[in-house]
C-alpha cells in the first residue's frame, strides 16, 4: 500500500537533468506518464506503476535512474479517467486488467513506444513494483519480450496465469521480493523459481528477511530501508550488466 500524501518534493533528488510529465491516448483514452532524461544515457529503463497508479514515487524513481544516467520512463497502465484513491477503486482497476491479459499488453506496449520514441537509446530494461511487476512479466512472456535486455520485479506479483507458460527464450529476470511478504508468498516464489528452472530461464531471486510487501514505498509503514538500499544496488548491477558497452 502506498502513501502517496505524505510523499514531499523536499525528498525528491536534486537533479540537472530534463524531467516532464507526458500525456499520451491509446485508443482515445488520456494517459499520463513521466520522462526524465539523463544528460548522456548509457540506457532505457520503463518503469511499471503498482496498485496505485502513475505518482510521484514512479516520478522519484525515475529521476534516480536519470540521475545515475539512465532515461527512464514510467508508464500509465490506468489512464487519467481511472480513480485508484481507495483500496476497492485499486482493485477494480487491477483486476480489470488481470481479467484482460490482452489490454494489459496493450497499454504497456503504449507506455513503451513512448519511452523509446523519446529516448537516444534504444537497449532497454523493464521494472515493476506490485501489481507493476506481474505487467513487467506479462510482457516477457509475450511476443514483445525480446524488445527489452531484461525485467526487474520489485515485491511483483509472480504467478503465470492460464493459458501462459515460460518457454526459456525470455530475456534475463531479476525478482527483488521480501521474505516477509504476505501478499506474494515464499510459496510462490518457489513455483515462479520452479517454472522458470524448468524452462530453461536465466533468473536471479533475491529475498530480503523481515521485509514486508512494499518495502521499497518510502515513508510507508511497510518501508523497510535495509531492503530498498539492497533491492536497488541489486538492480544497479542488473543495469550495469545489461546495459555495459
Amino acid at each position: 500500500m502506498r502513501f502517496a500524501s505524505i510523499y514531499m518534493a523536499s525528498t525528491l533528488v536534486a537533479t540537472s537533468v530534463m524531467a516532464e510529465d507526458v500525456a499520451y491516448t491509446v485508443g482515445g483514452e488520456s494517459f499520463t506518464g513521466y520522462w526524465a532524461e539523463a544528460e548522456n544515457p548509457k540506457g532505457l529503463v520503463v518503469i511499471v506503476h503498482d496498485w496505485d497508479g502513475m505518482t510521484d514515487y514512479e516520478r522519484k524513481r525515475a529521476d534516480m535512474l536519470a540521475e545515475m544516467g539512465y532515461n527512464a520512463f514510467a508508464l500509465d497502465m490506468f489512464g487519467d479517467g481511472t480513480p485508484a484513491e481507495t483500496v476497492d477503486h485499486r482493485r477494480a482497476a487491477t483486476g480489470a486488467l488481470y481479467q484482460d491479459r490482452a489490454r494489459m499488453r496493450a497499454l504497456v506496449q503504449a507506455g513503451v513506444e513512448q519511452a523509446q520514441a523519446r529516448s537516444s537509446v534504444d537497449e532497454m530494461i523493464v521494472k515493476g513494483y506490485c501489481f507493476g511487476g506481474a505487467v513487467a512479466l506479462e510482457m516477457a512472456r509475450s511476443d514483445m519480450g525480446d524488445m527489452a535486455s531484461g525485467y526487474a520485479t520489485f515485491h511483483g506479483g509472480l504467478s503465470t496465469p492460464e493459458g501462459q507458460a515460460w518457454d526459456g527464450d525470455e530475456p534475463p529476470v531479476l525478482v527483488l521480493h521480501g521474505g516477509a511478504d504476505t501478499s506474494i508468498t515464499m510459496e510462490d516464489v518457489a513455483t515462479f523459481a520452479t517454472e522458470l528452472e524448468a524452462a530453461g530461464n536465466t533468473y536471479t531471486i533475491e529475498v530480503y528477511s523481515n521485509a514486508p510487501h512494499a518495502f521499497t514505498v518510502f515513508g510507508s509503514d511497510r518501508y523497510q530501508e535495509r531492503a530498498d538500499t539492497a533491492s536497488w544496488e541489486t538492480f544497479s548491477a542488473f543495469l550495469g550488466e545489461h546495459f555495459a558497452s
